[in-house]
């Protein structure tokens, strides 16, 4: 293992920058702004960790949505940092008549059947504006976006890493249930 030493930067004036800056504003191709699944590893969690425990890991890792896997790693959902809330886990408790620790987060995962995505085809034609005017229009932070040719989750959007790529604020106001939403424009 090589041991790493610090630096003095007192001497250090200037900021590395790119030799080539790449102009991007809301009319910029919205494939650049997506987590491509193809080259970024997906955020997972397995369907069986205990709800309280995924919080936890949520919490500590600043995460707000991650995809949900079976035991031989396929699809199964989504789930949210609002899903995990201490109410949440509480309610599914008492209706099962169980206990905080028996709740799984399958029991609060969203569901890929009650789940809607833009298909890969339809990201390469549009603009990131046009995926913020949907995010904003449906009131949802994040969507999946699906290669439908190879039967496959491709990647994410999210509004917060679109936000910080563009340098502006955007003001999603964020709706109770993916399922809901995605449901009224399905």
């Amino acid at each position: 293992m090589h041991k790493l030493k610090l630096h003095s930067v007192s001497a250090i004036d200037e900021l590395a920058r790119p030799s080539h800056t790449v102009h991007i504003s809301l009319a910029s191709p919205a494939e650049a702004f997506f987590t491509d699944f193809n080259k970024t590893e997906p955020l997972v969690i397995d369907a069986i960790v205990p709800a309280i425990e995924a919080r936890k890991m949520m919490i500590r890792t600043h995460v707000r949505l991650k995809l949900v896997v079976d035991e031989l790693g396929q699809f199964v959902g989504v789930i949210s940092a609002e899903q995990l809330s201490d109410q949440q886990i509480l309610q599914e408790a008492a209706s099962t008549h169980g206990t905080r620790n028996d709740v799984l987060v399958a029991d609060l995962m969203l569901r890929k059947k009650d789940l809607a995505a833009f298909d890969i085809s339809e990201v390469e034609k549009s603009t990131i504006g046009d995926v913020v005017n949907f995010l904003r229009d449906v009131h949802q932070q994040h969507c999946l976006v699906l290669d439908s040719e190879n039967h496959k989750i491709r990647g994410i959007f999210s509004a917060s890493d679109i936000s910080r790529k563009l340098r502006l604020p955007l003001d999603i106001q964020e709706q109770s249930s993916f399922a809901r939403v995605f449901g009224a424009v399905s």
